[in-house]
């Protein structure tokens, strides 16, 4: 049996390291915003959890996250069905998000990588075409950040271990995105 009290004690904790991160947030949300008023948009990419974590996130840039506003453009590298088997058939499993970052991303581009351990060589690969593109590049990750805290413009690193907790904290950091530049759209 779990104890429920340490484990919202170990949430508690997280979301206290996820403070830490306000300037970097800060820096995240700037860049996702000055994107979108340029014209861009917001890729993101995970595997597993993160993959739903992408789908979501790019979903409240679409649709809405709490205020009434017009669509902003997003898109999780992680949905098309068809494109991913094709290029991991093909091209192989480590290349479906640099496939799609190549055909997709524009130099006005924000490209987001979620990896709790920070080492998924697919979302790495994909962050490296979107740096020789010239997109921004931000990574959400845990513990220490794994090899995605150098292959990225910013990383936000939830610092603790556990993958369950680092995935809410990537869940929060999103969030708190959405949230920003919903509102900085709209002033």
């Amino acid at each position: 049996m779990i104890d429920f009290n340490q484990a919202i004690d170990d949430h508690l904790a997280m979301i206290a390291g996820v403070r830490t991160l306000v300037p970097d947030l800060t820096r995240a949300a700037t860049a996702m915003t000055r994107a979108i008023r340029a014209g861009g948009k917001v890729l993101w990419m995970g595997n597993g959890g993160s993959a739903a974590d992408s789908q979501h996130l790019a979903a409240e840039f679409v649709g809405r996250f709490t205020r009434e506003r017009r669509a902003l453009a997003s898109i999780a590298l992680t949905t098309d069905t068809s494109i991913l088997t094709a290029v991991g058939n093909d091209y192989g499993f480590e290349t479906i998000f640099a496939r799609q970052v190549e055909a997709l991303c524009r130099p006005e581009d924000v490209v987001v990588g979620i990896s709790t351990s920070g080492n998924s060589p697919n979302v790495l690969a994909a962050l490296a075409v979107a740096r020789q593109i010239g997109a921004f590049t931000i990574g959400f990750s845990g513990n220490e950040g794994g090899k995605l805290r150098a292959a990225v413009d910013l990383c936000l690193t939830v610092p603790v271990k556990v993958t369950a907790r680092i995935q809410e904290g990537h869940i929060l950091i999103g969030h708190l995105l959405c949230d920003w530049v919903e509102a900085a759209i709209m002033a």
